[in-house]
């Protein structure tokens, strides 16, 4: 009688200790999740979304990061900056006359930001994934602006859809550029409406 009971509590102990386990594994898996919902935003979702469930799908971003980390990110110099910006104002002044033409061209020059910073150039989907990690904000925006200039290429969009390619484009640009409205008096979106 005494075994039976012995065996049991270390059954019941095991049971205990497993039960722990998993519940110890359940909340790190739970700030895992959280912390890369934190750091990509919508992106985390759109993930989760086309690949299936979370553990599948966090290992997209991790590989992001680690893909990220390996390349030689740098910031512009002031002069590079300032040449760039010089480059978007003047595609900007010229949307009213060309608006097609500046979809193509506000791409062309995110793109040149993008190589200059160290992005490598691959397919859209991978510099994306590549902006996501260091921008995960305005990634949307670059996605809806590629969205728009697809569509421009095929002669279906409108002028109002032109001129929201050109703010995505603007907020990437700007994130690129790593312009602060209050230092280097970036156009807020609602001006760059009414400029472009």
């Amino acid at each position: 009688m005494h075994t039976i009971n012995t065996q049991w509590i270390l059954i019941v102990d095991a049971a205990a200790a497993a039960l722990i386990g998993i519940a110890i594994w359940s909340i790190y898996r739970n700030k895992q999740s959280k912390k890369l919902q934190d750091r990509f935003g919508p992106q985390y979702g759109r993930t989760v979304e086309n690949l299936g469930r979370p553990p599948k799908a966090e290992s997209e971003p991790k590989a992001r990061e680690r893909r990220v980390e390996r390349l030689d990110i740098r910031s512009l110099t002031p002069p590079e900056a300032a040449r760039f910006m010089r480059s978007w104002n003047g595609l900007q002044g010229r949307f009213i006359n060309n608006s097609q033409n500046v979809v193509t061209q506000a791409d062309q020059l995110v793109r040149e930001v993008m190589l200059r910073r160290g992005y490598p150039m691959g397919d859209f989907q991978h510099r994306a994934a590549d902006i996501s990690v260091d921008h995960p904000a305005v990634v949307q925006n670059y996605q809806a602006a590629q969205a728009i200039a697809v569509r421009t290429e095929r002669g279906q969009a409108n002028t109002e859809e032109l001129r929201q390619a050109v703010a995505h484009y603007r907020a990437l640009f700007d994130e690129l550029l790593e312009v602060k409205e209050a230092t280097q008096g970036a156009v807020p979106e609602r001006q760059v409406a009414v400029h472009s």
